[in-house]
């Protein structure tokens, strides 16, 4: 996939699933922020497993190599994604079909699934939509820009540091001190789940999991 193939599907589901300007505004109210991922450790979050942010991201690397199908969708992530409750949540949210879920861009799909596979859902979030989890992370102050390993990076290719502008999703593996840092990002290079080497300027700013080990 090249890169303006993948801006032009990322803003194209932004249109495909009806997201009204109000998205961002409304998260940051509060309005689709969710109890389960309080800053404080909620009763579900001290039920979670232990899982390091090492951990979680052994996970995301296992799926080094997934590959989309020719329409940009077929992928693991999708089926699950369309499969939850979630779903039906963003649906009501912005608008569309589970079907428009089909073949959509799946970078916040695969950060969504790292995090129900290794049960940091509540503190990973869960969402097709990049801005919307953004600012979920941000209405739960979890929101910053230090690059620490297991955070959840969200990219503006134009160097924006505004959330209406992100364009892609990933994992931070490591800073890597030189102005870089190594990811797990899943609908990246060719349609794939890679391990790839961005500048910090296309960052726009990091969500931060709660890990529990």
């Amino acid at each position: 996939m090249t890169f303006a193939s993948f801006t032009t599907r990322a803003r194209l589901l932004t249109a495909t699933l009806g997201l009204a300007a109000a998205t961002a505004a409304t998260l940051a109210a509060g309005g689709a922020a969710h109890a389960e991922a309080a800053p404080a450790p909620s009763a579900a979050e001290k039920q979670m497993p232990k899982v390091s942010a090492a951990q979680l991201l052994k996970v995301a690397e296992e799926q080094v190599g997934v590959k989309e199908n020719g329409a940009g969708g077929g992928t693991k992530f999708h089926a699950w994604y369309m499969d939850s409750p979630r779903v039906k949540e963003t649906i009501a949210r912005d608008g569309g079909s589970v079907k428009s879920y089909a073949n959509a861009p799946w970078c916040d799909m695969f950060v969504s699934w790292v995090g129900e596979q290794t049960g940091l859902r509540p503190t990973v979030g869960w969402d097709a939509y990049t801005v919307a989890h953004a600012d979920w992370f941000k209405a739960n102050k979890r929101w910053g820009a230090e690059a620490k390993p297991g955070a959840v990076v969200f990219f503006d290719w134009d160097g924006g540091k505004d959330t209406s502008g992100i364009d892609h999703v990933g994992f931070v593996k490591k800073d890597n001190g030189d102005g870089t840092i190594t990811t797990i990002e899943g609908n990246t290079g060719n349609g794939n789940v890679e391990q790839r080497v961005r500048p910090k300027s296309q960052v726009t700013g990091y969500g931060y999991p709660q890990y529990t080990a």
